[in-house]
């Protein structure tokens, strides 16, 4: 018997499209794994059992189903996107327990490619930190169980590497599709301003926030994003080059990236020179503002997400967190420092095509209850391991995170892509070259 769980999206999609199997085998199958594996990987808030395997029928079912991208693929969605008959809670107990009246935008467009929601996956509280755990569970790593999955897309990333789905909806306001997908050793993108329809919380932290694909190939993650975008992002350049620009140092004065890290840029860009690309060392001009004006997005986004929500059921680092920002709103709501830091760093992507740079600055921290931890204390772990991500969301950007190399712990690495906008299919393309030179495993060895 044919076995569909760590198989692609796309092949799976092929297969049901094919008549080769049914969605409801293939769902059948990951619902199997979820329920057997889930316990030790906590990427599931709610699993959609019954409804999920009604939803296969439905798609067996289109008259259309020779034509659907996705056809039967198993999805997991972040629990901040709405899909409908679900409550999202958005890893709070401040949020309502109310059944959403329709999905929202990017799951209706899966949904109508022929994908199947499984389940909704765990984040930290509204989706404020770069790592996952609240009061419906802790977000582990396939590859580390000992470490966390990362946030704040931590459940949708760990139900993808553990081979629970093999895809998943996430979205990313200061690095929480790419921190996740590093961790995970997934392929995801953050798409530039306006390529995916956002609609993520009360104002996507100023358009800060994009949702995006997690997948474990740069196949997978290209057809995603192309469903959710409504376009396709194939490479349409007829060049052979590009001029990649390498570096490996933070943009925050005092943090520094360790040298697995280091080591990963360094050795893909070596294997790109060797397909005919042409790096070179050269940093982006970060401004020594670059840490107040990441601080103000962040808990300015976070303290309007809080507005309406009863404090005395948030988490006290979310309490803090949004005191904080409401101080910033008036600042931030003028944009002007989004609009110097993107002034400063045009020139910088006139002279290079793409940056290759670290995904993270060292691996996540240990699984744990960071939710009971103090602010200060989850600020400074986060900004230490993830200082590399928040630039490219306050510019509006689009960036990649790419499994590259191994930790020493065994676990996947990671480099970051950034292009100027617009560029999402030339990141692709050379992720994609870098999965053929140095491919990796898709899925952590679980069983």
């Amino acid at each position: 018997m044919t076995s569909w769980v760590g198989r692609t999206a796309t092949d799976i999609a092929a297969a049901v499209r094919e008549k080769r199997v049914t969605p409801r085998e293939v769902v059948a199958e990951h619902l199997e794994r979820i329920a057997r594996l889930d316990g030790r990987i906590g990427a599931f808030r709610k699993v959609r059992t019954e409804a999920a395997l009604a939803e296969a029928d439905e798609v067996a079912d289109r008259t259309d189903l020779a034509e659907l991208p996705l056809a039967g693929v198993p999805l997991a969605v972040k629990d901040n996107l709405a899909v409908r008959g679900e409550a999202h809670r958005d890893g709070s107990a401040a949020t309502p327990d109310t059944p959403a009246d329709a999905d929202h935008v990017t799951v209706a467009r899966l949904r109508a490619a022929g994908a199947v929601v499984v389940g909704l996956t765990n984040v930290p509280e509204l989706c404020i930190f770069g790592t996952t755990e609240g009061v419906h569970g802790t977000a582990r790593n396939p590859w580390d169980t000992a470490r966390n999955a990362g946030g704040s897309s931590g459940g949708s990333a760990a139900a993808v590497a553990a081979g629970l789905v093999p895809i998943a909806l996430g979205n990313d306001g200061m690095g929480s599709l790419r921190i996740p997908a590093a961790n995970c050793g997934l392929v995801t993108i953050k798409p530039g301003f306006g390529v995916v329809p956002a609609g993520i919380g009360n104002g996507d932290w100023f358009g800060m926030s994009e949702n995006g694909p997690l997948a474990t190939s740069v196949e997978d993650a290209r057809l995603m994003l192309s469903v959710l975008a409504e376009t396709g992002f194939e490479s349409a350049a007829e060049r052979s080059s590009y001029r990649i620009a390498v570096s490996v140092r933070s943009p925050l004065a005092g943090v520094s990236v360790t040298k697995p890290y280091t080591n990963a840029v360094r050795e893909a860009a070596g294997l790109l020179a060797g397909a005919g690309h042409q790096p070179r060392p050269a940093e982006p001009p970060y401004p020594m503002s670059l840490s107040v004006t990441s601080l103000r997005h962040w808990t300015a986004g976070t303290a309007v997400d809080a507005a309406g929500l009863d404090p005395a059921l948030l988490a006290r680092r979310t309490r803090v967190h949004a005191a904080i920002g409401r101080r910033f709103l008036g600042a931030v709501r003028g944009g002007d420092s989004r609009d110097r830091l993107r002034a400063r760093l045009t020139p910088f992507f006139a002279e290079h095509d793409v940056l290759l740079a670290p995904a993270l600055a060292r691996r996540s921290p240990k699984a744990g209850p960071w939710h009971e931890r103090g602010w200060l204390r989850n600020v400074l772990v986060n900004t230490n391991y993830s200082p590399l991500t928040p630039p490219w969301n306050l510019t509006g950007w689009p960036a990649m995170s790419v499994p590259f190399g191994t930790l020493p712990s065994g676990a996947p690495c990671a480099v970051q892509l950034v292009g100027r906008p617009g560029s999402e299919a030339v990141l692709l393309e050379v992720a994609q070259q870098l999965e053929t030179l140095r491919p990796w495993q898709r899925t952590a060895p679980l069983g």
